[in-house]
C-alpha cells in the first residue's frame, strides 16, 4: 500500500501584481509548470510569477476545498495570508 503524497495550496503573485491560487502535491514542479507558461492559461498570460505562499495540507481533497476557499477571499484577505494570517475555516460557520 503506497502512502498518498503530501498535498499542498500555494498562492502566486503574478507579473501584474495579481494573485493566483491552486494546489499541488509537488510546490516546485508546479511553480517550474506556471513559470514556463504550461500550468494555466491565467498565469501564462501574467509572467512571470513567484510563489507567494505554501501550505501543507493533510490531503489532496482538503488541498482542493482551501483552494476553493481562498478562491472566494478579497484580495486584501489574500494578501493577509501572504502576510501569515490563519487560513479560512473549510467548512463556512
Amino acid at each position: 500500500m503506497t502512502e498518498p503524497q503530501q498535498a499542498y495550496v500555494y498562492l502566486l503573485r503574478c507579473g501584474d501584481g495579481t494573485l493566483y491560487c491552486g494546489w499541488t502535491v509537488d510546490v516546485d514542479q508546479r511553480l517550474a509548470a506556471h513559470a514556463t507558461g504550461r500550468a494555466s492559461r491565467y498565469t501564462s498570460r501574467r509572467l512571470p510569477v513567484a510563489l507567494a505562499a505554501a501550505w501543507k495540507m493533510e490531503t489532496a481533497s482538503a488541498a482542493r476545498k482551501m483552494e476553493w476557499r481562498i478562491k472566494q477571499l478579497t484580495r486584501t484577505q489574500k494578501l493577509a495570508l501572504v502576510g501569515g494570517a490563519a487560513l479560512p475555516p473549510l467548512e463556512r460557520a
